[in-house]
């Protein structure tokens, strides 16, 4: 099967959210996007996985990145494939744990045009040793720069890897802190959404004293960031993609307000409808 077509099929399976923005993107832009997406999929599939302990997914997470610091321009699927770790640990387990998008993470590694993968296998790379740091302290989250701190590494340096996808595609240039604000404003959104969820597995990511009121006030004032950041791209590919995760992150900000868990399959719809017309 064409590996573009069948890595939309799985980013369809894993985010309509991002299926959306990404599939309508024109070609090698979108290669380089989904590329980008799946891989930070795979490892954040391992960050949030119910069944792993902490220390296996620190291992896991470090094991990946040491596997896509080592890619050169003779990489092949294989070479970044999680079959090549070794069986005698944390790896033999049941393959049915570990969910397809991580398994196939080679695959996703592999995808990016070749000018722009070494960008992505850095960020990725980078961005699964910060998760490993921060499954190994159980996401201890005390204060706004901690909070901060973790919205970046799992967040907001996306926005910068995505600044960087629409520079090398069209030199559209961005405002960097902005792009920053893009990232930690769709993550804050998420946090609040998946609350009561985290809590029962015994994570927490509201600083000390907290409330909702207070990581609603933190989502905003970042979301702000993110507006001005895609109103400030030019009319094109770039700005497409960002207005529908930005316009969801809003409307689910505003359910969530209303004390509704998440946005509804016609909100989304209607969300999207009204912002690609």
């Amino acid at each position: 099967m064409n590996l573009e077509k069948n890595a939309l099929d799985i980013l369809k399976k894993t985010s309509r959210t991002f299926y959306i923005p990404i599939s309508r993107l024109p070609s090698k832009l979108k290669e380089a996007v989904a590329s980008a997406y799946l891989c930070m999929r795979a490892i954040d599939e391992i960050e949030d996985h119910p069944q792993l302990d902490h220390r296996t997914k620190s291992k896991l997470l470090r094991q990946i990145s040491l596997q896509l610091q080592s890619g050169t321009e003779n990489s092949t699927i294989k070479d970044f494939s999680l079959d090549l770790f070794p069986k005698n640990n944390f790896f033999d387990l049941n393959d049915s744990i570990i969910p397809e998008v991580t398994v196939r993470i080679g695959e996703w590694a592999a995808l990016a045009p070749e000018s722009i993968a070494p960008r992505i296998w850095d960020a990725t790379a980078a961005m699964a040793d910060r998760m490993a740091y921060w499954a190994e302290i159980n996401w201890k989250i005390q204060t706004l720069e901690d909070l901060d701190c973790y919205t970046f590494s799992v967040a907001g340096a996306v926005g910068l890897l995505l600044s960087d996808l629409w520079a090398w595609y069209d030199n559209t240039q961005t405002n960097r802190i902005q792009a920053i604000g893009f990232g930690r404003g769709l993550q804050a959104v998420n946090i609040l959404r998946n609350h009561k969820d985290d809590k029962d597995r015994g994570v927490n990511f509201f600083p000390d004293g907290w409330h909702s009121e207070d990581m609603y006030a933190y989502a905003r004032r970042n979301l702000q960031l993110a507006d001005l950041y895609t109103k400030g791209l030019p009319a094109g590919p770039a700005r497409n993609f960002c207005q529908i995760p930005l316009a969801l992150a809003h409307g689910t900000l505003e359910v969530l307000v209303l004390g509704k868990e998440k946005l509804s399959r016609t909100d989304v719809m209607a969300l999207v409808q009204q912002v690609t017309s």
